[in-house]
C-alpha cells in the first residue's frame, strides 16, 4: 500500500514537473502580447516591428526543433531540455535590458536566441511524455501538456498586464525566475528511463524518419499541417485582440484587457485537459472530437466576419473557437506521439511542434497586414482555412478502435 501510494506521489510530482515545461514555453511569448501596444509607443516602432518580437522567436525555435529532437533522440530528453531552459532563461534577461536600454536590434536578437533554447523545451517534452507512459496515462498526460500549454496563454495576459503596472517591460525580467523554477523541477523531479538500446548513426536515423512519412505520411503530415494552422489562428486571433482592445470603441487597457484575452483561452484550457483526460487510446473517439472540434472552429469564425459589433458577443464566439482548438490538439498530440517508437519520437514530435511553431511566427504579422484591410478580411481569411482543415482531417486522419501502443 504504501509503495502504490509512493507510486502515485510521485507520478503526480513528475505530472507537475512535465506540465512546467510547456507553462514556461508559453509565458515566454503570450506574456508579451498585452504589452506590443506600449512597446510600439515606448520604442517608437511599428505595429510590424512589434510582431517580430513574436515572430523572431518562433521561427528560430521552429529552424531549430528538428536538431533537438534528433539529440534527444541521440542522447536523453533532460540532457536538451536542462540546456535549454538555461539559455532561454538568460536570453530573456538580455531582452529586458534590450528594452531598459531602448534598443530594438538587441531585443529582437535576444528574442531569437530565446527561440534557439525554446527549441529544446516543451517539443521534447512531449517526447518524454510517451517515454515515461503508457496508453490512458500517456494521452491524460499529453492532454495536461496542451492543458498547461493553455494554462500559459490564460495566465500569461493577466501576468503580464498586471507586471506592466509597475513598468511596461517588466514581464522580460519576470520571466527568467519561472524558467529557474522549472529547471529545478526538471532535474529534480523527472526520472528519465534508461536506453534500452544505443541511438542509430545520423543516416540510418535520418532514413527510419524517412521510411515513417512514407508509411505513415499520408495521415502524419495532415496532422502536422492541422496543429500549425490552428496555432497560427490562435496566437493570430490574440493579437488582433490585443490591438483593438485598446482602440475606439472599447478603450480596455491594462489587467482589463488581460483578464478578456483571457477568457477565449479559459475555454481552450478546460476542453484540452479534459480531452485528454477522456480520449486515452481510443482511434475512433479521437475522430469524432477532432472533427467536432473544426467544425465549432470554422462555425464560430465565420459567424465573427458578422457579430463583432457586441464584445460580449464577440469574445463567446472566440471562446467558442477555443474550445474546438481544446478538442483538436490533444487528440493531434496523442496520435502523433503514439505512431513511433521511443528512438524515433524526439524527431517525429520536433517535426510537429516545428510546424506548430512556425505557426505562431506567422500569425501575428499577417493579421497585422490583414487589419490593415478590415476585420471581414480577417475573419473570412481564418473560417476559410478552419473549413479546408476540416476537410483535410476527415478525410486523411481517420483512427479506429483502440490505438496500438508504441515502446
Amino acid at each position: 500500500m504504501d509503495k502504490n501510494k509512493e507510486a502515485i506521489k510521485g507520478s503526480i510530482w513528475a505530472y507537475i514537473a512535465i506540465a512546467t515545461i510547456p507553462l514556461v514555453l508559453v509565458l515566454g511569448n503570450s506574456m508579451l502580447v498585452p504589452i506590443l501596444p506600449d512597446m510600439q509607443e515606448k520604442m517608437g516602432i511599428t505595429r510590424f516591428q512589434s510582431s517580430l518580437v513574436i515572430t523572431l522567436f518562433s521561427i528560430a525555435a521552429g529552424l531549430i526543433i528538428p536538431v533537438s529532437g534528433y539529440l534527444s533522440d541521440r542522447f536523453t530528453r533532460k540532457a536538451v531540455i536542462i540546456p535549454s531552459l538555461i539559455v532561454y532563461g538568460a536570453a530573456g534577461v538580455l531582452a529586458g535590458f534590450a528594452a531598459v536600454w531602448n534598443s530594438y536590434p538587441i531585443l529582437i536578437t535576444a528574442r531569437a536566441i530565446q527561440g534557439l533554447g525554446a527549441a529544446g523545451t516543451a517539443p521534447i517534452a512531449m517526447a518524454l511524455v510517451g517515454d515515461l507512459y503508457k496508453g490512458g496515462q500517456a494521452s491524460k498526460a499529453l492532454g495536461l501538456i496542451e492543458a498547461s500549454n493553455g494554462t500559459g496563454k490564460v495566465v500569461s495576459p493577466i501576468i503580464g498586464s498586471l507586471l506592466a503596472l509597475i513598468t511596461w517591460y517588466a514581464p522580460f525580467f519576470a520571466f527568467p525566475i519561472f524558467c529557474v523554477l522549472a529547471l529545478l523541477a526538471v532535474i529534480f523531479l523527472i526520472k528519465e528511463p534508461p536506453r534500452e538500446q544505443k541511438a542509430d548513426p545520423l543516416r540510418v536515423y535520418l532514413g527510419q524518419i524517412r521510411d515513417i512519412l512514407q508509411q505513415k505520411g499520408r495521415w502524419l503530415i495532415p496532422a502536422f499541417f492541422a496543429g500549425s494552422i490552428t496555432l497560427f489562428i490562435l496566437f493570430g486571433v490574440l493579437f488582433y485582440l490585443s490591438q483593438i482592445l485598446e482602440e475606439a470603441p472599447y478603450h480596455i487597457e491594462g489587467v482589463r484587457k488581460g483578464l478578456i484575452l483571457a477568457i477565449p483561452l479559459l475555454g481552450m484550457v478546460i476542453t484540452s485537459y479534459t480531452t485528454g483526460a477522456k480520449i486515452k487510446q481510443n482511434g475512433t473517439l479521437m475522430r469524432w472530437l477532432m472533427n467536432i472540434g473544426l467544425i465549432l472552429m470554422t462555425a464560430a469564425l465565420a459567424l465573427a466576419i458578422f457579430l463583432n459589433s457586441n464584445l460580449y458577443v464577440f469574445i463567446g464566439l472566440l471562446t467558442l473557437s477555443g474550445i474546438g482548438t481544446g478538442l483538436l490538439l490533444p487528440c493531434l498530440n496523442t496520435l502523433i506521439t503514439g505512431s513511433v517508437e521511443r528512438n524515433q519520437r524526439g524527431m517525429i514530435t520536433s517535426l510537429y511542434n516545428s510546424l506548430r511553431f512556425i505557426g505562431v511566427a506567422f500569425g501575428p504579422p499577417l493579421f497585422g497586414w490583414l487589419m490593415s484591410i478590415s476585420h471581414k478580411t480577417i475573419f473570412t481569411t481564418v473560417s476559410c482555412m478552419a473549413l479546408l482543415m476540416l476537410i483535410l482531417v476527415f478525410f486523411c486522419i481517420k483512427p479506429s478502435g483502440d490505438m496500438p501502443e508504441k515502446s
